[in-house]
This record gives C-alpha cells, structure tokens and sequence, in this order.
C-alpha cells in the first residue's frame, strides 16, 4: 500500500513540474507567510503527508523551490527552537554556518544541538532526486539541463519515461538531447525493448552496457542476440579509445623526455660533456616554480607563466657557474668531467634538502590546466599533460629557430662540427661554450617548470630523468634536435605501450635493450651529425 502511494505521489510530481514549466517561462517568488507555510508542511511525521509537502513545493513554482528540495534530501534543511528554516551551508564540526531558508541571508554559527533536522526516508529520497532532475531539465542554464540528464541514466522509471519523449522534442542543445535519448533507451533496454537496444548501439556510457548486458541474459533471444552484437560493436569502440588514449599518454610523457633531453643533446653535441648534474638543473626548475607560488600566493596561474622566464635564468646562471667552475678546466677529459658534475649534482641536491627541505613540495595546477577536455564517454584527456606537449613543441620550435636564424645558432652548428676550423675561422669557441651551456641549463630549468605541473617537487626529480635523458639523446643522434624530437616522443610511446603486460620497470629494460641493439647498427643514432669532427 505505501509503495502505491509513493508511485502515486511520484506520478502527481511529474505532472506538476511538466505542467508548472510548460506554463511558465520564468520563476517567481512566493510571499514569507505563503514560504513559511511551505516549508512548515514539511515538518510533519507522516512521510505521506511530506511528500504531499513536496508536491506543493513544486507547484509552487518558487524560485527557491529547487535549493530547499536539494537542501531537503542532503539533509542541510533544519529548524531552530524559535521554528525558523535554515540551510546548514557546512555540516562539519559542532558549531555550523547557517543562512535563512527563506531570505538566504547568513545567520552565523549554530551549535548542531540548536537545530533540528528534517527527516526523510529512502523512498522519498529516491522520488527528490528525480523530481531535482526533471526540474533541471527545465532550467534554463544549459549546464544544468546537462548535469541533469546525465543523473537520470538508469535512473528513468515508467512514469518519467513518458515524459522523456516530450523533453527530446523541446530540447535545443544537443548534449542534454543525446544523454536524454540515451536515459531513455537504457529504460527500454532493462524491459525488453530491440528500440532501446538499437539506439544504444555505439554508445560508450558504462550504463548503457550495464543494460545491454542485462538484455544479452534475457529472456527474449531476438533481444539477447542485438544486444550481444551492440556489445560486441562497443567493445571495438572501446579499443580504438584505449588505444588513442596510450597513445595520448606515450606521446606526453615523450614530451617530457624531449624537454628533459633537448638540452642535454645541445651541451653534449657542442661540447662532448657528459654532465650528470643536468638533472639538477631540472629540479632547479621545479622548485622555481614551486617559489613564485609561494611569493604570489593564490595565484597560481600568474606564478606558472613568471616562472618559465624565471626557471630559465636560475637554471642557465647555475649551468654557468657549474660550466666556468668546474667543466672549463676538464676539458677533453669525459671520464673527469663525468665524476665532477655527478660531484656537483650530489651538491645540488643537498643544497635543496638544507635550504629548503627534503619532503616533496606541491606545486597548485592553475584552473585553465586542470580537469579534462572529454571526447566521449571512454576517452578523456587531461589538459595538464596537453599543455606539457603543445610546451615542448613550443620549445623545440624556439630552440631551432634560434639554431636556424641567429648569428648563435651559426657558430654553435660550426663548433659542433668542427670545432678546430670554427676557431681558426674566428668563432670564439670559449664564448659559444658558454653561451650553449647557458642555454642548454635553461631549457632543463624550463622541463623542470614543466614537470612541476605533472609530479611532486622534490630533491631526487632530476634523477629520474636523466638517464632517459642520455638514451634519447643517444638514440636520437647527438646534438641533432629532430633526432631528439622523434627519439623523445618514440620511446614514450614505446614505453606506454609496453607498461601495461610488461610492468614499468621490465619496460625500461626492454626499452634499454632496444636502444642498445639499435646502437650496435646505428652507432651515431637515428640522425647523425654532419661535420668532419662527427666523421671522425
């Protein structure tokens, strides 16, 4: 008898919100007395006599109607002892924010034991979070017409689903549509509908699978047959996204190893040094941005933009100084070289722990950075790693224009070719030391700014690039930048495509062994350099 009587009362909802909102364009509001008597129909101990309570809410068609509705079902609308309706705005702790059910306006802090809470039962919460939703749907903000449908997939009962049709018909904008018709074919699909089933047909929505599994193991077998090929269609679907997606991945993290990597191929290319300390210039980086956060604190998006000039200048005066205290008096010397700047890199990151701290910091991801730009319900990509990619790109781009257009790139392309000729041509190989070495720091200090944005900022970030740094450069070609380019984004996507069956660890060892065997060909990479110096 109750479960008859909520249907009813359910039936008697669904008709004065689709009547309410076909007679009306807009809301209105009604008088305190007329709201108070409202709300106080609420506060009664029949459940019946409160869903009525509801109803006349609806058909009310009071503008607050909706956020005392939510209120209601999360629990947050409560009376005081003097009988006046509140919203409790934040239910934590013993004392909570209230505001005025009826003007909005704040009341303070009340203790929990001042107020007293509405009660409702499941049935009735089942039938305010429909009703919350096809109220939604008559808003007249898109975005909540949209958070709506999407609530109502497998949530559509027989007496919504007639209401649905009319809905579809009206609706303009074509999301709220799609996820409208999908809601009401996941319906016709759990009751044995070949409608319902053919219209979920290439729909990626986990619902809709859960209803089309249910139909594969009906009754009917003209159903159960449709239903098992929509699954199988979805599920080829379903590769093709997984498989963009690790692309998606493998090419982001490539863009990581191209920034970790690109100004390593420069030094290297140009000066022949193995400087294991690079992947503390990276760090340098990380922990720039992570301090103009802290100078400028809530802003998080101005603090990323000023570090990417300010992780290049500390990242290439630190590259400086390590070049003209220590590689300058090693040269031609690599073993040497390779001892001091690992030397320098154990400093470096001592340094950090003293001055700053040896516990990871978190570096805040501006809003335009976070969340995800979603393509379907199976594929979503991550607009932090997005930014990182079309970052790198903008990089590499720098970087060869400056290589390609400017008087620098012209004596660093010279010197590393030959270096003995471009002195005796007049090139000042000691500047053009200096200033590669500068520039490469700084593109480090730039992965670094990167990086800050992908993981935690911490003393030991830099060692967990640079060996992947020395193998794209290796593979790739030393000092080529394209060859940095392609190796970069190859062994990225080579990993992620191994991760999965291989684990991460046996993936870099196959990558290693890949990369060793491709060496044994190719010993001067996928794109050698040009020059008698290389020939050499």
């Amino acid at each position: 008898m109750r479960r008859f009587l909520f249907r009813g009362l359910w039936c008697a909802l669904l008709l004065s919100i689709a009547l309410g909102a076909q007679a009306q364009t807009g809301s209105s509001t009604a008088s305190d007395e007329d709201a108070q008597a409202l709300l106080e129909a609420l506060d009664v101990g029949s459940y019946h006599d409160k869903g009525e309570a509801i109803t006349a809410i609806l058909q009310s068609d009071d503008e607050r109607a909706r956020d005392w509705l939510q209120a209601l079902l999360d629990g947050r609308l409560q009376r005081t002892e003097e009988g006046r309706f509140v919203v409790v705005l934040n239910n934590i702790g013993r004392n909570w924010p209230v505001a005025d059910a009826l003007t909005e306006e704040p009341l303070g802090e009340m203790s929990r034991r001042d107020l007293d809470r509405i009660g409702i039962n499941n049935a009735l919460r089942n039938q305010l979070r429909s009703a919350i939703a096809v109220v939604d749907l008559y808003s007249p903000r898109v975005e909540r017409r949209r958070l709506s449908a999407e609530r109502l997939l497998g949530e559509v009962d027989g007496d919504l689903a007639g209401l649905l049709d009319t809905l579809i018909s009206e609706e303009d904008d074509l999301q709220v549509r799609q996820r409208l018709t999908q809601a009401l074919a996941i319906y016709q699909t759990e009751n044995g509908e070949l409608e319902g089933v053919e219209t979920l047909k290439g729909s990626l929505h986990p619902r809709a699978r859960v209803a089309l599994n249910r139909a594969a193991n009906g009754d009917d077998p003209i159903v159960a047959d449709a239903a098992r090929s929509a699954l199988a269609s979805i599920e080829q679907n379903l590769k093709l996204n997984r498989g963009v997606e690790t692309l998606y991945f493998g090419l982001s993290l490539g863009s990581v190893l191209v920034l970790a990597a690109i100004g390593l191929a420069i030094t290297f290319g140009v000066m022949g040094v193995i400087n294991m300390a690079h992947g503390e210039l990276i760090m340098l980086g990380a922990y720039t941005t992570w301090m103009m956060q802290q100078l400028l604190p809530g802003q998080p998006g101005l603090a990323l933009l000023l570090s990417i000039p300010a992780g290049f200048l500390v990242a290439a005066l630190v590259g400086i100084a390590i070049e003209r205290g220590v590689i300058q008096f090693l040269k031609g010397r690599p073993l040497e070289t390779l001892l001091a700047t690992f030397g320098v890199s154990l400093i470096l990151q001592q340094l950090v722990r003293t001055v700053i701290s040896p516990l990871n910091r978190t570096v805040v991801t501006p809003e335009w950075m976070s969340g995800s730009l979603i393509i379907n319900d199976a594929l979503s990509l991550t607009l932090n790693r997005m930014v990182v990619l079309g970052f790198a790109l903008f990089v590499f781009v720098g970087l060869m224009l400056i290589m390609r257009r400017t008087r620098l790139g012209l004596e660093v392309r010279a010197v590393t070719q030959n270096r003995a000729m471009a002195r005796a041509m007049g090139i000042r190989a000691t500047r053009v030391d200096i200033l590669t070495f500068a520039l490469g720091s700084g593109v480090a200090g730039l992965a670094g700014v990167a990086l800050s944005q992908l993981t935690n900022v911490g003393p030991n970030l830099g060692q967990n690039y640079i060996i992947d740094s020395f193998m794209v450069v290796v593979f790739g070609g030393v000092g080529n930048l394209w060859g940095t380019l392609v190796a970069g984004l190859s062994l990225g996507v080579i990993n992620q495509l191994l991760e999965p069956w291989a684990g991460a660890v046996l993936a870099k060892i196959i990558v290693l062994v890949f990369i060793i065997l491709f060496i044994q060909k190719r010993p001067r990479g996928l794109f050698p350099q040009k020059g008698r110096a290389a020939e050499g």
